[in-house]
């Protein structure tokens, strides 16, 4: 049984997320995206390159493997306590 962090959110955690977000918005990447904006994209390639793949399509060719879940975070002023 898995007890601590997966590799992936090992990893995850060094990125300056502020820090790429502001790029993203300087450059205006995610303008008129409908489907993955870019930080969910770098996540999906940092995937890949951990499993050794060589593109998102060798990820969905290989539906056996373990499903990448990407969930944004939730902003902790939009959890709501219930006593």
């Amino acid at each position: 049984m898995n007890v601590g962090k997966t590799l992936l959110a090992q990893v995850m955690e060094f990125v300056p997320w502020e820090t790429f977000g502001r790029i993203i918005k300087r450059h205006k990447d995610d303008a008129g995206i409908h489907t993955l904006g870019c930080a969910d994209l770098f996540r999906l390639m940092a995937f890949a390159q951990l499993t050794w793949r060589e593109s998102m399509r060798d990820i969905e060719r290989d539906k056996p493997r373990p499903v990448l879940l990407i969930v944004p975070p939730v902003p902790a002023a939009a959890v709501t306590v219930r006593a």
